[in-house]
């Protein structure tokens, strides 16, 4: 599930959402409130129920080959996901729905490059259409050659991540267990 030229996308467990009103989501780092969406590169970051934990890496121009092959896997693609065991009946049963927002209301949020994480905007937007359901999280992931790992705790591989050269990104960390 990724937006088509001129879109971005909002990924929700709401299929009830016809106007999109900007908010200060309660997660925010910034007081400015924004409707959020996700282009093609970002919108498999939110292949996932929307609390769930997760840390996500992917090979950069600047990832070491032993970064790579540390991290990410030799053989193994480009990108991996890690989630904890305690969220895959969620990501199995989950309903997800995405929401195709015109682009044009939008701006990048965070840099640009692989800074870039997000397109937000200041006033209402209206989806171009009824919501999507977005199906098998986990078919997604195969589909666009995306590991997704299963791990007893996220905290190790998060650390080994953040260290490395690779291109990261965590999202609802503070929903993970606790550090061993």
């Amino acid at each position: 599930m990724r937006p088509e030229p001129g879109q971005v996308l909002h990924f929700s467990e709401d299929p009830t959402i016809t106007r999109f009103v900007p908010h200060v989501a309660a997660t925010a780092q910034q007081p400015e409130a924004y409707v959020w969406a996700v282009d093609h590169t970002r919108a498999p970051d939110y292949w996932f129920p929307r609390q769930c934990p997760r840390g996500m890496a992917w090979v950069t121009e600047t990832t070491t080959g032993e970064d790579r092959e540390r991290i990410i896997g030799a053989g193994c693609g480009d990108r991996v996901h890690a989630i904890e065991f305690g969220w895959l009946e969620a990501m199995r049963t989950v309903r997800l729905y995405a929401y195709r927002l015109p682009a044009d209301r939008f701006v990048p949020f965070g840099g640009g490059g692989p800074e870039l994480h997000a397109h937000v905007a200041t006033a209402p937007v209206t989806p171009l259409g009824p919501p999507e359901p977005v199906g098998d999280l986990l078919q997604l992931h195969a589909e666009a050659g995306i590991q997704l790992r299963l791990l007893p705790n996220l905290w190790p591989f998060w650390d080994a991540v953040v260290a490395s050269t690779v291109g990261f990104s965590g999202i609802r960390l503070h929903n993970a267990l606790p550090r061993r």
